[in-house]
């Protein structure tokens, strides 16, 4: 019986764009990893499910030309995994469909190294699901070939049969084939394929900026160029091609090709961001501010250990919950510390953390705002003891509202510290015009972003090519502090009612251009 030797290397597939295509033994990989060696294709959205304290190497941020990085990126495996370090080499699509994870294998055998391999969804298979062109279908193609377009079909001792794919009886499925286009054409129809084949090209498939487009083969290259059609992209001959609807299911997502800012913390960004690509749209990130301990427990800790004498506990965000509860359990006490007072959230979010610690909130108003929550509260609360467990900055309203009634007693159990940086990718982008909707779910986010942006930005939105999206009344006038308008506010105050909002206003956006 053969010694079984844990993994140190695993040769991951990412899949082809769309995070939710990862499959779940990547993503275990992921969060084992100490190292994680990516290609350049791979989704951003992807490192974000990787532990944080991981070590990140791109593979194009290494010394040399393309070819020439092979052998850095297998030294780099070795040694990091003869370190004892767990190793994630991230491939897009799959390691063996055109991925050289047959080489990486072979060097890490030879190496003695124990290793892995982990499939990805290729991308023949996720622009035949994304832009619906089956690559087979019983009626057009009962076979499909995956073909390499980086082998020059003009060179002598080319390894494909070209006289063979013209003649094959199914799809032909071709990768990597955007920069000798002309020639593969040229070859095929030399070979006696015939010139009013259906061809199409699908770009960055899985994606919301994926663009499908259909011709012929002879009509296949020129297409491309009139198109302005790039790499990455899949190219697809064959006749199945003729069953493409005129928008596939992808397509016709109502936020597809969208671009939306989402501006929440990192760790509260990842349900926004999933939905909104759910919806088909392209979503740039942009933590607008950080959520830290704050720089003196004390208070908090006194407060804690006095839980007894308070009537109610009213949290005032899912943060506030989060940061709460970890100091309770951190000073050795658990849940049932809360047992003798009522319990008030603010709205579901809130209402959600603390079932997440099995605290069942005995209030919520039915409006997810200060005001609401404190009119709610106040008769409740007469006479009786009330902690606000909050931020270290925010509206005082509540403590306004009930201090008249009641005995209250505010601890801030986070800090809020603004972390725009004005030289971000996602700043940079929304002063080239490249981000449609942008989206704010505090007042205080709001502030840090929009003291950051360039006149630029700030004219684009004030002549609405760029349009605000708010989470609440309260959000939407600390945006206008700012001189610039709110394109549309969410109707209940939550993230899914802001992704309602942006849903409606590009749909109303749409109906106007129509007409």
């Amino acid at each position: 019986m053969s010694e079984y030797a844990p993994s140190l290397v695993y040769l991951v597939g990412a899949g082809p764009g769309d995070p939710g295509l990862l499959t779940l033994r990547a993503v275990e990989c992921l969060q084992r990893a100490d190292v994680i060696i990516y290609d350049k294709l791979v989704s951003p959205r992807i490192m974000d499910l990787a532990r944080p304290d991981s070590k990140r190497i791109s593979v194009e941020h290494l010394p040399g030309e393309h070819p020439q990085r092979w052998p850095q990126i297998q030294s780099a495996m070795i040694e990091n995994a003869k370190a004892g370090r767990i190793v994630v080499r991230l491939k897009g699509g799959d390691p063996f469909i055109f991925g050289r994870g047959g080489e990486e294998a072979e060097v890490l055998r030879d190496a003695g190294i124990p290793y892995e391999v982990v499939p990805g969804v290729t991308s023949a298979v996720a622009a035949s699901a994304y832009a619906e062109l089956p690559l087979t279908q019983r009626v057009h193609a009962s076979a499909v070939a995956l073909i390499t377009g980086h082998e020059n079909p003009t060179k002598p001792e080319i390894s494909l049969d070209w006289s063979a794919l013209a003649k094959f009886p199914g799809t032909l499925a071709i990768y990597m084939g955007m920069a000798r286009l002309d020639l593969i054409v040229q070859v095929l129809l030399q070979h006696g394929k015939p010139p009013d084949t259906p061809a199409a090209v699908v770009q960055l498939a899985s994606t919301g900026m994926q663009q499908t487009r259909t011709t012929t083969l002879v009509s296949l290259a020129e297409m491309v160029r009139a198109e302005g059609l790039m790499p990455p992209a899949i190219i697809l001959i064959g006749s199945i091609v003729t069953l493409r609807p005129q928008r596939s299911w992808f397509e016709n997502r109502p936020l597809f090709g969208q671009r939306v800012l989402v501006t929440r913390p990192r760790h509260q960004a990842a349900q926004m961001t999933r939905q909104l690509e759910e919806l088909g749209a392209i979503v740039y990130s942009l933590p607008a501010v950080e959520i830290v301990d704050p720089p003196d427990w004390s208070p908090v800790d006194s407060a804690i250990q006095q839980l007894q004498q308070f009537d109610w506990i009213v949290f005032t965000s899912s943060n506030g919950v989060e940061k709460f509860m970890s100091r309770l359990i951190h000073l050795g006490l658990d849940s049932r510390r809360l047992s003798s007072s009522k319990i008030a959230a603010i709205g579901p979010s809130t209402a959600d953390a603390l079932r997440r610690y099995y605290l069942q909130p005995d209030l919520m108003p039915d409006v997810f705002r200060s005001e609401e929550l404190a009119a709610a509260i106040r008769s409740e609360a007469a006479g009786k003891r009330v902690l606000l467990v909050r931020a270290d900055r925010g509206r005082d309203v509540l403590a306004s509202e009930l201090s008249p009634v009641a005995d209250v007693r505010q601890i801030a159990v986070y800090s809020q510290l603004d972390s725009v940086d004005p030289e971000c990718k996602a700043l940079r982008a929304l002063s080239r015009g490249e981000i449609r909707y942008v989206t704010f779910t505090s007042g205080n986010i709001a502030r840090a972003v929009l003291r950051k942006l360039d006149e630029t930005s700030l004219m684009r939105i004030r002549q609405g090519t760029v349009k605000i999206v708010t989470i609440s009344p309260v959000t939407s006038a600390a945006v206008r502090e700012f001189d610039v308008d709110v394109a549309a506010e969410a109707r209940t105050y939550t993230v899914a009612g802001i992704i309602e909002a942006i849903v409606e206003l590009h749909r109303h956006s749409a109906e106007v251009m129509s007409q």
